[in-house]
C-alpha cells in the first residue's frame, strides 16, 4: 500500500470513530440513568472526600432543583445549613466511619430542616424523624423526662447505622433511602412485586406510594444544589463559632438552671446542647449523658462532685385533710409518678396530714393553697366521663366531696355516668 492510501485510510478510520463516539453520546444523553455530579468545587460548602451519589435528570429531580433554587428556595436552604451548623461534623465523622455517601448530610434538611424539636404529623420527632417504634436498638430512650429521638448526636450515629443497614440489605442506596423513608418491610414488598431490585423502576411502575415516589428525587435535587453552594451563593454559616462540647455521666436529677448558676456556663448553651430533656432536669432514675462545653468540664465536675450542693430546686408542701397527689400534681404541672420518685414511700391512698413532700419546680407556680371550701370553688373546669368512673373516684381525684360534686352537675351521688358526658369540676 502506497503512502497516500495509508494516510487516506486513517484518516477514514477516525472519521468512523467519531461518527460512532457521537452516536453513544447522543443515546447517553436520552437516557434517564443517574449521571454523576460535574465537580464544580464551591468556594465554602465543606465537601467529603468519600462517596457520593448520582443524580438522574429525571422530571422529579428537575422540578425540585428548580423549586430550592428559587430566590426563596436559596434563602430556606442557606437558613438550614446554618441551623446544621453545630452538627455538622459529627454528622460527617459517622458517615464516613460507615464508608456511607456524603450526601446523606443533607437527609435532615428534608426530614426536619434541622430541627431538633421537629414532630411530624405520624409523631416522628427529631432531625432524623426517628418513630417510637423504629429506636430498638439504637440506644434511644423515651420516658416522662426526656426523648432521646430530639438529641441530633445520638440520633445521627442511629440513623447513619439505620441508613447503612439499609444498604447491606437491600444493595442499593436508592432502595436504602426509600426504606428510610417508608419502612423496610414496605420496600421489600415493593421489589417482590416488581420483580426487580430497581427503585427508579419500581416507582415508574407504582410499586411505591408517592411519598416515596417523591422523596429520593427531592433529596437528591437538594443534595445537588448544596454540594454547590459556592455556585448558588449558599451560606452555611461558620462552625468554627461552634463550641466543642464534653459529655459528663450524673447519676441523679440536675437542674439546667442551677447548673448554669454553679458555674457561670450559659443556660442557653446547655439547653441547645441538651436537647432531649423536657424540662432541662436530668432523669433522677438513671444514667444521662451530660452535654457541656469541654473548657467547662472541670468546673462543671467540681460541682457534680459535690454531694452537699444542691442542684435541683423544689417546692416543699406539707399534707392537709383532704389533699390528694392528683391536685398537687395538676397544680405543680408534675405528673403524679414523679411525685412518687422523689418521694419514695408515698402512696396516693395513705396520705399522712403534716407530711413533707419534696417537688422538683419544673415551672414557676403559686403556693398551693390545699383542699379549698367548696363554696369557694371556681367550677368552670370540664371533665369528660371515661370507661370505670364514678362520681366517688372523679372527687376523689379533685380533692372535693363527692356531694359536692353531684351537687355541681345536678346529679345523685350514685348516679351511672354515660362514657362521653361532660362534667362540670373544679379549676385546681
Amino acid at each position: 500500500m502506497d503512502r497516500k492510501t495509508t494516510i487516506c485510510a486513517g484518516i477514514c478510520f477516525l472519521l468512523s470513530l467519531a461518527s460512532a463516539w457521537t452516536s453513544v453520546s447522543a443515546g447517553l444523553e436520552q437516557t434517564s440513568r443517574p449521571q454523576p455530579l460535574a465537580d464544580k468545587t464551591p468556594v465554602r460548602e465543606n465537601r467529603l472526600p468519600f462517596m457520593t451519589l448520582e443524580v438522574p435528570d429525571n422530571a422529579l429531580v428537575r422540578k425540585y432543583r428548580a423549586q430550592y433554587t428559587s430566590e426563596q428556595g436559596l434563602k430556606y436552604l442557606s437558613a438550614v445549613m446554618k441551623r446544621s451548623a453545630p452538627y455538622r461534623q459529627y454528622i460527617r465523622n459517622e458517615i464516613e466511619a460507615h464508608n456511607a455517601p456524603e450526601y446523606l448530610l443533607y437527609l435532615p434538611v428534608i426530614e426536619s430542616a434541622y430541627l431538633t424539636t421537629a414532630i411530624s404529623k405520624s409523631g416522628a420527632t427529631g432531625i432524623w424523624q426517628f418513630m417510637k417504634n423504629s429506636i430498638a436498638g439504637y440506644g434511644i430512650r423515651i420516658n416522662e423526662w426526656m426523648d432521646e429521638r430530639r438529641d441530633p448526636w445520638l440520633t445521627s450515629t442511629a440513623a447513619v447505622r439505620k441508613l447503612k443497614e439499609n444498604y447491606n440489605y437491600l444493595g442499593d442506596w436508592y432502595l436504602a433511602l426509600a426504606a428510610y423513608n417508608c419502612g423496610l418491610g414496605a420496600t421489600r414488598t415493593a421489589i417482590k412485586k416488581g420483580g426487580r431490585a430497581d427503585y427508579w423502576y419500581l416507582c415508574e411502575k407504582g410499586y411505591f406510594k408517592s411519598e416515596t415516589v417523591h422523596y429520593v428525587p427531592k433529596f437528591l435535587a437538594i443534595s445537588e444544589i448544596l454540594s454547590r453552594s459556592g455556585e448558588y451563593g449558599i451560606d452555611w454559616g461558620d462552625e468554627d463559632e461552634t463550641p466543642a462540647f464534653s459529655t459528663i455521666s450524673v447519676q441523679r436529677a440536675v437542674d439546667l438552671h442551677v447548673l448554669s448558676r454553679e458555674t457561670g456556663i450559659d443556660a442557653t448553651v446547655l439547653k441547645q446542647a441538651n436537647p432531649a430533656l423536657f424540662y432541662f432536669i436530668t432523669p433522677p432514675d438513671t444514667s444521662y449523658a451530660l452535654r457541656i462545653p469541654a473548657e467547662a468540664e472541670e468546673a462543671v465536675k467540681a460541682v457534680l462532685n459535690d454531694k452537699n450542693r444542691k442542684l435541683l430546686e423544689y417546692y416543699i408542701y406539707k399534707i392537709k385533710s383532704g389533699d390528694t397527689l392528683y391536685a398537687l400534681s395538676k397544680h405543680y404541672g408534675i405528673s403524679v409518678d414523679m411525685i412518687q420518685q422523689y418521694n419514695p414511700g408515698l402512696k396516693p391512698s395513705a396520705l399522712k396530714i403534716g407530711h413533707t413532700v419534696m417537688i422538683p419546680a419544673l415551672r414557676e407556680v403559686s403556693a398551693y393553697a390545699g383542699k379549698q371550701d367548696p363554696d369557694n370553688l371556681d367550677f368552670s373546669g370540664n371533665y369528660l366521663v371515661k370507661q370505670g368512673d364514678t362520681l366517688w373516684s372523679i372527687a376523689l381525684a379533685y380533692g372535693i366531696q363527692v356531694e359536692t360534686l353531684a351537687e355541681k352537675n345536678n346529679l345523685d351521688v350514685n348516679s351511672v355516668l354515660k362514657l362521653g358526658k361532660s362534667l362540670r369540676v373544679p379549676i385546681l
